[in-house]
């Protein structure tokens, strides 16, 4: 199996050693290359081009968001995993925003860390059980709302069936197995599912499929 190459930024060794002995347990994944600053965290990105990159908000030389949004206009492949003790609504809203795929908090981070890699490589969101329910919602509430306002075209219930299963991280192939449908039938679902609510990927599916409730926000998907 080829494993998942990683890259943290963070300006506190003993942090990134503390990952690094949490991933070791682990096979899938593995850390290439870490940085402190977000100038060598670009430096980093750049030269080793990983699957997913893991950074801290706060740093000496900036932040972690405007880092993701770096890293997702350069390399726009790279999943982006917030890992921060600051658990507060506009910090996820804004990490979300810049492009990353998952936040979670330094507290939890040994618990959640694996779970929140898993669900980011499959192409899902994940948001920890350390941020409050209530925050989760309104930031799903007002993303869907500004972003789609109170005339979102309605979809069938074969394409809510396929949103649910897409939201939850199961791949096209696992999805037309469950629905007893071709892998084709599913893409093509999947397509008119994205125009329809005008969606630009799977970040954005999960959230719009949170905020109508498919699927709940504490779930680890």
């Amino acid at each position: 199996m080829k494993k998942k190459r990683l890259v943290i930024v963070d300006d506190h060794p003993m942090f990134r050693d503390g990952v690094k002995s949490r991933l070791r347990m682990d096979e899938r994944y593995e850390i290439v290359a870490e940085a402190g600053t977000v100038q060598e965290g670009l430096k980093v990105i750049r030269a080793q081009n990983p699957d997913i990159a893991i950074l801290d908000i706060s740093l000496p030389d900036g932040n972690g968001i405007e880092l993701a949004k770096d890293i997702k206009f350069l390399q726009p492949n790279v999943k982006i995993l917030i890992l921060s003790f600051l658990i507060k609504r506009e910090f996820i809203a804004s990490a979300i925003t810049a492009g990353a795929s998952g936040y979670i908090s330094k507290d939890a981070a040994g618990d959640n860390l694996i779970a929140a890699l898993d669900a980011i490589s499959r192409g899902s969101v994940y948001i920890d059980s350390s941020v409050p329910l209530s925050v989760v919602k309104s930031l799903t509430d007002e993303k869907t709302k500004s972003e789609k306002g109170d005339n979102t075209p309605a979809l069938s219930v074969r394409e809510n069936e396929i949103l649910k299963l897409v939201a939850s991280g199961k791949s096209s192939k696992e999805i037309a197995e469950a629905l007893a449908i071709s892998v084709k039938t599913v893409e093509n679902h999947r397509a008119a599912i994205m125009s329809k609510l005008n969606l630009n990927n799977v970040v954005e599916l999960v959230w719009y499929a949170i905020k109508i409730g498919l699927i709940d926000p504490d779930t680890k998907i």
